[in-house]
Protein backbone atom coordinates (compact mmCIF):
# COMPACT_ATOMS: atom_id res chain seq x y z
CA UNK A 1 0.00 0.00 0.00
CA UNK A 2 1.41 3.21 -1.50
CA UNK A 3 2.91 5.51 1.97
CA UNK A 4 1.22 8.89 2.44
CA UNK A 5 3.59 11.60 1.75
CA UNK A 6 3.58 13.87 5.72
CA UNK A 7 4.82 16.84 4.51
CA UNK A 8 3.21 18.00 7.56
CA UNK A 9 5.77 16.06 9.63
CA UNK A 10 8.87 17.00 7.66
CA UNK A 11 11.70 18.87 9.67
CA UNK A 12 11.23 22.47 9.70
CA UNK A 13 13.22 24.36 7.28
CA UNK A 14 14.68 26.28 10.50
CA UNK A 15 16.80 24.58 13.79
CA UNK A 16 18.47 25.51 17.10
CA UNK A 17 15.31 27.33 17.99
CA UNK A 18 16.28 27.95 21.15
CA UNK A 19 18.86 29.79 20.47
CA UNK A 20 17.10 32.54 18.69
CA UNK A 21 16.02 36.17 19.94
CA UNK A 22 12.55 37.01 19.92
CA UNK A 23 12.79 38.69 16.89
CA UNK A 24 14.42 36.07 15.73
CA UNK A 25 11.83 33.99 16.21
CA UNK A 26 8.80 36.25 15.07
CA UNK A 27 10.34 37.44 12.15
CA UNK A 28 10.78 33.76 10.44
CA UNK A 29 7.37 32.58 11.95
CA UNK A 30 6.13 35.32 9.98
CA UNK A 31 8.07 34.13 7.13
CA UNK A 32 6.61 30.87 7.18
CA UNK A 33 3.45 32.45 7.65
CA UNK A 34 3.40 34.23 4.03
CA UNK A 35 3.57 30.66 2.57
CA UNK A 36 0.28 29.83 3.80
CA UNK A 37 -1.97 32.05 1.64
CA UNK A 38 -0.38 31.45 -1.64
CA UNK A 39 -0.48 27.83 -0.35
CA UNK A 40 -4.17 28.31 -0.25
CA UNK A 41 -5.04 30.18 -3.55
CA UNK A 42 -3.37 27.21 -5.45
CA UNK A 43 -6.57 25.15 -4.00
CA UNK A 44 -9.39 27.95 -5.01
CA UNK A 45 -10.39 25.37 -7.67
CA UNK A 46 -10.78 22.56 -5.41
CA UNK A 47 -12.61 24.75 -2.93
CA UNK A 48 -14.82 26.04 -5.65
CA UNK A 49 -16.14 22.39 -6.28
CA UNK A 50 -16.83 21.85 -2.89
CA UNK A 51 -18.93 24.89 -2.53
CA UNK A 52 -20.89 24.65 -5.88
CA UNK A 53 -21.42 20.43 -4.67
CA UNK A 54 -22.81 21.92 -0.92
CA UNK A 55 -24.89 24.81 -2.21
CA UNK A 56 -28.00 23.27 -4.07
CA UNK A 57 -27.75 21.23 -0.60
CA UNK A 58 -28.51 23.48 1.74
CA UNK A 59 -30.36 25.41 -0.65
CA UNK A 60 -32.77 22.73 0.02
CA UNK A 61 -32.31 22.46 3.95
CA UNK A 62 -29.83 20.46 4.16
CA UNK A 63 -27.09 20.65 6.51
CA UNK A 64 -23.46 21.36 6.86
CA UNK A 65 -21.11 19.18 9.29
CA UNK A 66 -17.61 20.26 9.89
CA UNK A 67 -15.65 17.56 11.49
CA UNK A 68 -12.14 16.63 13.15
CA UNK A 69 -10.24 16.52 16.09
CA UNK A 70 -7.53 18.49 17.63
CA UNK A 71 -6.85 21.57 16.34
CA UNK A 72 -8.86 20.70 12.99
CA UNK A 73 -11.90 20.01 15.29
CA UNK A 74 -11.42 23.20 17.19
CA UNK A 75 -11.20 25.15 14.39
CA UNK A 76 -14.09 23.63 13.14
CA UNK A 77 -16.21 24.37 16.12
CA UNK A 78 -14.83 28.02 15.91
CA UNK A 79 -15.99 28.67 12.44
CA UNK A 80 -19.62 26.58 12.80
CA UNK A 81 -20.19 28.64 16.31
CA UNK A 82 -19.65 32.09 14.37
CA UNK A 83 -22.16 31.64 11.80
CA UNK A 84 -25.43 32.20 13.73
CA UNK A 85 -24.84 35.51 15.09
CA UNK A 86 -22.66 36.42 12.22
CA UNK A 87 -25.71 36.00 9.37
CA UNK A 88 -28.55 34.82 11.35
CA UNK A 89 -28.52 30.98 10.63
CA UNK A 90 -30.17 28.86 13.00
CA UNK A 91 -27.78 26.81 14.96
CA UNK A 92 -28.74 23.88 13.04
CA UNK A 93 -27.48 24.93 9.63
CA UNK A 94 -23.40 24.54 10.56
CA UNK A 95 -22.40 22.17 13.58
CA UNK A 96 -19.04 21.45 13.85
CA UNK A 97 -18.00 17.71 15.49
CA UNK A 98 -14.78 17.34 16.87
CA UNK A 99 -13.38 14.25 18.49
CA UNK A 100 -13.62 13.78 22.28
CA UNK A 101 -16.94 15.86 22.55
CA UNK A 102 -16.86 19.12 23.93
CA UNK A 103 -14.17 18.25 26.42
CA UNK A 104 -11.88 18.74 23.56
CA UNK A 105 -12.53 22.20 23.01
CA UNK A 106 -10.51 22.97 25.54
CA UNK A 107 -8.21 19.29 26.63
CA UNK A 108 -6.89 17.13 24.99
CA UNK A 109 -8.38 13.92 24.90
CA UNK A 110 -6.37 10.67 24.93
CA UNK A 111 -6.57 8.19 21.68
CA UNK A 112 -10.12 10.12 20.55
CA UNK A 113 -8.78 10.71 16.94
CA UNK A 114 -7.61 7.32 16.81
CA UNK A 115 -11.19 5.07 16.54
CA UNK A 116 -11.97 4.97 13.20
CA UNK A 117 -15.64 4.38 14.17
CA UNK A 118 -16.35 6.79 16.28
CA UNK A 119 -16.47 9.84 13.92
CA UNK A 120 -19.85 8.43 12.22
CA UNK A 121 -20.94 7.38 15.39
CA UNK A 122 -20.84 11.07 16.72
CA UNK A 123 -22.66 12.14 13.42
CA UNK A 124 -25.44 9.88 13.85
CA UNK A 125 -27.14 11.64 16.71
CA UNK A 126 -27.87 14.51 13.93
CA UNK A 127 -29.92 11.86 12.00
CA UNK A 128 -27.52 12.80 8.83
CA UNK A 129 -29.38 12.34 5.19
CA UNK A 130 -28.09 12.39 1.51
CA UNK A 131 -28.93 16.24 1.67
CA UNK A 132 -26.56 16.80 4.13
CA UNK A 133 -22.59 17.53 3.66
CA UNK A 134 -19.72 16.78 5.79
CA UNK A 135 -16.20 18.29 5.70
CA UNK A 136 -13.54 15.89 7.16
CA UNK A 137 -10.50 18.47 8.46
CA UNK A 138 -7.01 16.80 9.00
CA UNK A 139 -3.57 18.11 8.08
CA UNK A 140 -2.32 15.22 8.26
CA UNK A 141 -4.97 13.13 5.98
CA UNK A 142 -4.64 10.11 7.77
CA UNK A 143 -6.99 10.55 11.34
CA UNK A 144 -8.48 7.27 11.93
CA UNK A 145 -11.82 9.29 13.37
CA UNK A 146 -12.09 11.38 10.46
CA UNK A 147 -11.25 9.12 7.70
CA UNK A 148 -13.53 6.86 8.62
CA UNK A 149 -16.39 9.42 9.12
CA UNK A 150 -16.04 10.32 5.33
CA UNK A 151 -15.72 7.34 4.22
CA UNK A 152 -18.95 5.97 5.85
CA UNK A 153 -20.86 9.45 5.06
CA UNK A 154 -19.95 8.85 1.53
CA UNK A 155 -21.53 5.40 1.76
CA UNK A 156 -24.59 7.09 3.40
CA UNK A 157 -24.94 9.53 -0.17
CA UNK A 158 -23.79 12.71 1.85
CA UNK A 159 -21.83 15.03 0.21
CA UNK A 160 -18.47 14.77 1.53
CA UNK A 161 -15.21 17.20 1.29
CA UNK A 162 -12.35 17.43 3.32
CA UNK A 163 -9.06 19.92 4.29
CA UNK A 164 -5.89 18.72 4.66
CA UNK A 165 -2.02 19.82 4.15
CA UNK A 166 -0.75 16.42 2.65
CA UNK A 167 -1.09 15.32 -0.98
CA UNK A 168 -2.87 12.48 -1.88
CA UNK A 169 -3.91 11.15 1.57
CA UNK A 170 -6.54 8.32 2.80
CA UNK A 171 -8.72 11.45 3.56
CA UNK A 172 -8.54 13.14 0.57
CA UNK A 173 -9.15 9.78 -1.51
CA UNK A 174 -12.24 8.90 0.90
CA UNK A 175 -13.99 12.46 0.10
CA UNK A 176 -15.68 13.54 -3.33
CA UNK A 177 -14.52 16.65 -3.09
CA UNK A 178 -10.87 17.21 -1.42
CA UNK A 179 -9.18 20.64 -0.78
CA UNK A 180 -5.28 20.51 -0.42
CA UNK A 181 -3.34 23.16 0.98
CA UNK A 182 -0.01 21.96 0.84
CA UNK A 183 1.98 24.56 3.27
CA UNK A 184 5.12 22.56 3.58
CA UNK A 185 6.91 21.67 6.93
CA UNK A 186 6.10 23.69 10.19
CA UNK A 187 8.32 26.17 11.94
CA UNK A 188 8.29 24.09 15.11
CA UNK A 189 8.47 20.37 13.37
CA UNK A 190 5.17 19.22 12.91
CA UNK A 191 3.11 21.35 15.00
CA UNK A 192 0.03 21.63 12.57
CA UNK A 193 -1.52 24.14 14.69
CA UNK A 194 0.45 26.68 12.98
CA UNK A 195 0.84 26.85 9.01
CA UNK A 196 -1.90 24.09 8.94
CA UNK A 197 -4.38 25.17 11.19
CA UNK A 198 -3.91 28.68 9.75
CA UNK A 199 -4.66 27.24 6.26
CA UNK A 200 -7.65 25.37 7.22
CA UNK A 201 -8.64 28.59 9.19
CA UNK A 202 -8.77 30.47 5.73
CA UNK A 203 -10.06 28.05 4.08
CA UNK A 204 -13.21 27.48 6.44
CA UNK A 205 -13.47 31.41 6.11
CA UNK A 206 -13.89 31.24 2.11
CA UNK A 207 -16.48 27.64 2.29
CA UNK A 208 -18.93 29.29 4.69
CA UNK A 209 -18.46 33.20 4.14
CA UNK A 210 -19.37 32.38 -0.04
CA UNK A 211 -22.10 29.74 1.09
CA UNK A 212 -23.63 32.52 3.16
CA UNK A 213 -23.57 35.25 0.77
CA UNK A 214 -24.78 32.60 -2.38
CA UNK A 215 -27.77 32.10 0.14
CA UNK A 216 -28.68 35.21 0.32
CA UNK A 217 -27.06 36.34 4.41
CA UNK A 218 -25.89 39.55 2.85
CA UNK A 219 -26.50 42.55 0.92
CA UNK A 220 -24.24 44.52 -0.64
CA UNK A 221 -21.13 44.28 1.40
CA UNK A 222 -23.09 43.65 4.63
CA UNK A 223 -24.29 41.29 7.34
CA UNK A 224 -27.75 41.72 6.93
CA UNK A 225 -29.42 39.37 9.15
CA UNK A 226 -26.66 39.32 12.15
CA UNK A 227 -28.09 38.63 15.71
CA UNK A 228 -28.36 42.09 17.68
CA UNK A 229 -26.60 40.63 20.36
CA UNK A 230 -24.70 43.76 21.63
CA UNK A 231 -24.54 47.50 21.50
CA UNK A 232 -21.75 47.54 19.13
CA UNK A 233 -23.68 45.42 16.66
CA UNK A 234 -26.91 47.13 17.57
CA UNK A 235 -24.83 50.04 16.49
CA UNK A 236 -23.65 48.56 13.10
CA UNK A 237 -27.43 47.77 11.82
CA UNK A 238 -28.26 51.21 13.05
CA UNK A 239 -26.08 52.92 10.62
CA UNK A 240 -27.16 50.38 7.89
CA UNK A 241 -30.61 51.71 8.18
CA UNK A 242 -29.79 54.98 8.48
CA UNK A 243 -27.71 55.20 5.01
CA UNK A 244 -29.95 52.83 3.31
CA UNK A 245 -33.35 54.81 4.15
CA UNK A 246 -32.35 58.00 4.89
CA UNK A 247 -33.35 57.83 8.41
CA UNK A 248 -32.41 59.67 11.70
CA UNK A 249 -30.24 57.58 13.69
CA UNK A 250 -33.04 57.55 16.61
CA UNK A 251 -35.80 56.46 13.86
CA UNK A 252 -33.34 53.76 11.94
CA UNK A 253 -32.04 52.23 16.10
CA UNK A 254 -35.82 51.84 16.56
CA UNK A 255 -36.86 49.91 13.64
CA UNK A 256 -34.16 47.92 13.59
CA UNK A 257 -35.10 46.75 17.50
CA UNK A 258 -38.67 46.32 16.12
CA UNK A 259 -37.84 44.32 13.01
CA UNK A 260 -35.15 42.27 14.65
CA UNK A 261 -32.59 42.74 11.85
CA UNK A 262 -31.63 45.04 9.23
CA UNK A 263 -33.19 42.75 6.36
CA UNK A 264 -36.49 43.34 8.34
CA UNK A 265 -36.42 46.55 7.71
CA UNK A 266 -34.83 46.84 3.95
Amino acid sequence: MRQTEKITEQPSHFDHLEKMSVEELLHHINEEDKLVAAAVEKSITQIQRLVEAIEPKMRAGGRLFYLGAGTSGRLGVLDASELPPTFGVPETRVTGVIAGGDRALRHAVENAEDIAEQGWKDLLPFSPTPNDSVIGIAASGTTPYVVGAIRQARSFGLTTGCITSNPQTPLAAAAEFPVETIVGPEFVTGSSRMKSGTAQKMVLNMISTTLMIRLGRVQGNRMVNMQLTNAKLIDRGTKMIQESLGLSYDEARKRLLEAGSVSGVL
